[in-house]
């Protein structure tokens, strides 16, 4: 992988966000194109029933399979970060920060890291303020 920065530090895989989502989109709503068209033919609305149902679930799926995984994430960096800035103050992250703040605050270098949160806390910055702010990048080739 590249550098990291600001500018490049989503990771975009094309034959995931862009191939499969179009096809599984695309079955979804060619499936419910059929289901509208055999409405009243009994003999197919089973079928086209059950095609939509299953496009359905892939559609769900889809969602699913990048928003449980990105939810532990969130929480694996929430420990990591507050056990970074527990052992450079002694003391934890403060409790005004949320977990999409402390994600953005896993970028900062050591140096910046304590500021920064502090920061973010008083200030209620957003995540992406927060990664805008950041002076020396600390990549995380880790996130997917």
């Amino acid at each position: 992988m590249q550098e990291q920065n600001y500018a490049k530090h989503v990771m975009f895989v094309p034959m995931f966000h862009l191939v499969l989502f179009a096809i599984i989109l695309l079955s979804f709503v060619g499936s419910l194109v059929n289901l509208y068209q055999s409405w009243g033919d009994h003999q197919r609305l089973y079928s086209a029933s059950l095609i939509t149902a299953l496009s359905l679930a892939l559609v769900l799926l889809f969602v699913f399979t990048r928003t449980f995984p990105l939810g532990a994430q969130d929480r694996a960096i929430r420990a990591e970060e507050n056990l970074r800035h527990f052992a450079l103050t002694g003391k934890l992250l403060d409790p005004r920060l949320n977990v999409k703040q402390i994600v953005g605050l896993r970028f900062a270098s050591d140096a910046e890291f304590v500021e920064l949160a502090r920061k973010a806390a008083e200030e209620s910055l957003p995540q992406d303020a927060i990664k805008k702010s950041v002076k020396n990048w600390r990549p995380d080739y880790d996130r997917i």
